[in-house]
């Protein structure tokens, strides 16, 4: 007995520690049933109705019963079949949209998508307890899909809203919406990164999560483990049509910026610089004199445009604005989106290899962007780039928006067949030197280096950037 005495005490530990071990695993995770209580009334599921052209009844034979069909396959058979010529009979479909969204004041303003919301004509909204009223759109926001929704309510229960800035990468998160219109679904998952950008979205620093989010979750509201609305999901990236483990939700900060404007007037506005920018990669960055690829450098700057006005050059990389380091170029239109017209800009960039600073004052969006055409003129060579090029008549010159350059006319094999370039093309600056005219061209390409990265300005359709080459030896 005395050497049994001697293991009670392993015994004890081991059996303390087989006690423990899911004790603190179950601590590690969180909790969410107290959140999703006292959130989900607020939550609301949103439908929309969107009338059809009259679809006729064909003389071959009677229109197929759609009517049991899931609305967005019914939509698809309606938009399949072809109308008939002429005779009456015919009847008026409604599309049908389902989204969610979330109450954020108790007189009943609700945010949700503008993609849930766009083209509607009339918008059902369904509250926790079943009940459905009309919703009036306040307004809606395209760039940042974002659309404010009113009902007519008092004393409604609302979310309390949180701040985008302060999250990080790792940090549990909730969604709560109606995937496939099934109310009140709630998933969880965590932060995956913070400021994405999505092609065409340029004004939204998207939060990439890997919370389950589904057709119907769009315009539902995305929590922190305080129960903070962090941001609204919208997006999903997928391949098969549902969840891959990539979802993107606005921030809230940015959705209530444009919530408060559309609230107050009705429409959004957004800072301008009138400049097109680009991604600065390894061999841009080497034949920009930077250290390490950053910043983002402009590609083309807009006549009367603020940047324009405020001394910005086409070749300048900005590093900075107001302070904000400019990590990847797509901080940058995040950033100037945020200011109203009117406000200052200081940045700094660097130019011809010297660091300096600039402050520009911001102008509004423009609705419409201008339109940049190109054309032809008299032809010269270049055999060491392998292309032919003309000079730019002045009419050329005016539809372009520049005061000079080339315009390629043929394209042999050589270095500008590798990097792409096509017979329309206009290049203005080359190996960081503006391009006046034909012989101007010919004479830089002349004096090109070896083995190093040279750079080129190249319009294309009225869109501009710099690409990068290496002339062997």
């Amino acid at each position: 007995m005395p050497r049994l005495k001697s293991y009670l005490p392993i015994f004890a530990a081991v059996l303390m520690l087989g006690q423990a071990v899911p004790v603190m695993a179950e601590a590690q995770l969180p909790d969410f049933t107290q959140l999703v209580e006292q959130a989900s009334p607020a939550v609301v599921n949103i439908s929309t109705t969107q009338k059809l052209p009259e679809r006729r009844v064909s003389s071959m034979g009677q229109m197929p019963d759609l009517e049991g069909l899931p609305p967005g396959l019914r939509d698809f058979f309606e938009r399949s079949l072809p109308p008939a010529p002429g005779g009456k009979g015919g009847r008026q479909r409604e599309a049908q949209s389902l989204g969610s969204g979330f109450i954020i004041s108790p007189d009943g303003y609700i945010l949700t998508n503008n993609h849930v919301v766009a083209d509607a004509d009339e918008i059902i909204v369904r509250l926790s307890d079943r009940s459905e009223m009309k919703a009036k759109l306040v307004g809606t926001d395209p760039r940042s899909d974002v659309a404010l929704l009113k009902i007519d309510g008092k004393n409604l229960p609302v979310l309390k809203l949180g701040k985008s800035q302060d999250l990080k990468a790792g940090q549990w998160v909730v969604a709560i919406g109606s995937p496939f219109g099934f109310d009140h679904t709630v998933t969880q998952g965590i932060i995956s990164a913070m400021g994405r950008s999505l092609p065409n979205e340029s004004y939204v620093p998207f939060i990439q999560t890997d919370v389950p989010i589904n057709p119907g979750n769009s315009g539902g509201p995305l929590f922190n483990l305080a129960g903070e609305v962090v941001g609204i999901n919208s997006q999903i990236y997928t391949r098969s049509g549902g969840f891959m483990g990539v979802s993107f939700a606005i921030p809230i900060d940015v959705a209530m910026d444009v919530a408060n404007q559309l609230k107050a007037g009705g429409k959004v506005s957004r800072g301008w610089l009138g400049v097109v920018i680009q991604e600065v990669n390894k061999d841009l960055a080497e034949s920009f004199g930077l250290e390490k690829p950053a910043g983002a450098l402009v590609a083309q700057v807009l006549d009367d445009g603020p940047a324009a006005k405020g001394g910005l050059q086409v070749g300048d990389v900005i590093l900075s604005m107001n302070g904000q380091p400019i990590v990847m170029s797509a901080d940058l239109p995040h950033l100037v989106g945020a200011l109203k017209a009117g406000s200052k800009a200081n940045l700094e960039v660097i130019r011809n290899g010297k660091r300096q600073n600039l402050e520009l004052t911001v102008g509004a969006i423009p609705d419409d962007a201008k339109d940049i055409a190109s054309g032809g003129g008299a032809e010269q060579s270049s055999n060491r780039l392998g292309v032919s090029v003309a000079d730019l008549s002045e009419e050329q010159k005016k539809a372009n928006d520049i005061k000079g350059g080339v315009i390629i006319t043929d394209v042999q094999d050589g270095p500008a067949a590798l990097i792409g370039l096509q017979p329309g093309d206009v290049i203005t600056h080359l190996n960081n030197q503006a391009i006046t005219n034909g012989k101007e061209f010919t004479e830089i390409a002349k004096a090109l280096p070896k083995n190093r990265s040279v750079s080129m300005r190249v319009l294309r359709q009225g869109r501009a950037s710099f690409i990068t080459f290496k002339l062997a030896e």
